[in-house]
């Protein structure tokens, strides 16, 4: 903003550094979630019931995304306190925090960028600690 002063009231396309950015940081937040349902469809003793493409298809589809940025945490959820055999894993709220990072990308593209981070990397110590422990199965 501070190289481009008139772009807050003028609004309409932002400059191409600001819109790259923000798109590539889109991108790799779906390559993130694809890579998860990779990683969890290869389980040994596990069927993951969301294939990496339908993980991120669903994001697109009006109306529908709301509900499904609570469903798939849900099912990674499922897997994750049945590893622990415990609930350490809370769905709901990383999906409020996808929504509400969602909706805030769209008044502002970089925080709300940087918010959708969050409730991965929370995916990701979930995750690593289920890993972390011996299957039921072993």
């Amino acid at each position: 903003m501070s190289l481009n002063p008139g772009l807050a009231k003028q609004g309409g396309i932002p400059p191409l550094y600001l819109f790259l950015v923000s798109f590539i940081g889109g991108v790799y937040w779906f390559v993130c979630i694809h890579r998860y349902h990779v990683i969890l469809a290869h389980v040994p003793g596990w069927t993951h019931p969301i294939s990496p493409a339908r993980a991120v298809g669903f994001h697109f589809i009006p109306f529908y995304n709301f509900y499904w940025v609570f469903k798939w945490p849900r099912e990674i959820a499922k897997f994750v306190n049945g590893r622990l055999r415990a609930p350490v894993m809370k769905p709901v709220p990383v999906g409020i925090a996808i929504l509400g990072a969602l909706v805030l990308r769209v008044l502002d593209p970089g925080f709300g960028l940087i918010l959708l981070f969050f409730p991965l990397s929370y995916l990701s110590e979930c995750l690593r600690r289920a890993f972390a422990v011996q299957s039921p199965a072993e």
